[in-house]
């Protein structure tokens, strides 16, 4: 049997006690290490769930997912996640291998970000397409998500933004190369998400478009979701760009058209942004003048 198991939000604690038992079963048990991260490192795993773990990094699940399913033949296999199992393609891929190899598999759901959002105020439903917002680099800038958000918007609907994280990741040169050499781990920022936005909005202002969005846009920065240093703030998106939210992982949300509720929600985490969220109660209220910085 191979079972994908979900291990929630923060730390070793948070694996259900139906996904622990599995864990503790199994033969042999992979740690995915690459699509997302715990707060804590695979010793405190180890010690806590009493198995040793075995990191299945980028390379082993997409390229040698042969090596996993050829154990889940044989023995209990549990191939652990971050979040929900099905919170990246990858593991949809896996399945997928497993079901034309004939070996059954199980999955055991838990908390991801795209459910723990809701802390921040807003209301589920009212989510549209979730979005990735990726690094740019000199000569690859794309603007696919800001379109995407632009699209949630006009339904009233917020956007959820995941952010890009490099883990393990070669250099183009050293890729071309064949050098087994990776580049030092790094997590993008809430602010560095918003400081992006800005500049699509600036080059499309420049363009004579209109943007969509504006530096007075109402948005949220979420850290360390479940973690006990949780951060969660309430910005517009030229306050959030300033914001340091300290360490990984971040989140950004484009808020759409607020219901009330979730204005009032939102005032929580506003710290010297109230006055922009009180001009916000109106359910039909849109873009307002921003209130002053948020650090």
């Amino acid at each position: 049997m191979l079972y994908l198991v979900g291990l929630g939000l923060g730390d070793a604690t948070d694996i259900t006690v139906k996904g622990l038992q599995v864990v503790r079963k199994c033969s042999r048990v992979y740690l995915e290490a690459y699509t997302s991260m715990l707060s804590v490192g695979k010793e405190a795993l180890e010690e806590f769930y009493g198995k040793e773990l075995t990191l299945a990094e980028r390379d082993l699940v997409e390229q040698e997912a042969d090596e996993i399913l050829k154990h889940a033949k044989e023995m209990d296999v549990a191939f652990l996640v971050v979040g929900d199992p099905f919170g990246a393609t990858t593991h949809s891929d896996l399945v997928l291998r497993a079901v034309r190899a004939g070996i059954p598999y199980q999955v055991v759901h838990n908390a991801s970000v795209m459910n723990a959002v809701g802390c921040c105020g807003l209301q589920m439903y009212n989510f549209g397409e979730t979005v990735s917002v990726v690094f740019w680099t000199d000569s690859w800038r794309p603007e696919s998500f800001y379109d995407k958000i632009l699209q949630n918007r006009a339904a009233g609907l917020h956007t959820l933004c995941l952010l890009d994280l490099k883990v393990k990741e070669q250099s183009l040169e050293n890729l071309m190369r064949g050098k087994k050499i990776y580049e030092p781990s790094r997590f993008m920022t809430a602010a560095q998400a918003a400081a992006q936005l800005l500049e699509i909005i600036r080059r499309r202002n420049g363009c004579g478009q209109e943007p969509g969005l504006t530096e007075d846009t109402l948005c949220v920065g979420v850290a360390r979701l479940g973690a006990a240093d949780q951060e969660i703030r309430t910005a517009t998106l030229a306050q959030m760009s300033l914001c340091d939210l300290g360490a990984p992982l971040h989140s950004l949300v484009i808020t759409g058209r607020l219901h009330p509720l979730e204005a009032d929600m939102l005032r929580l985490h506003a710290r010297d942004c109230d006055a922009t969220l009180t001009h916000l109660r109106r359910v039909e209220g849109s873009e307002h003048t921003a209130a002053p910085g948020c650090h």
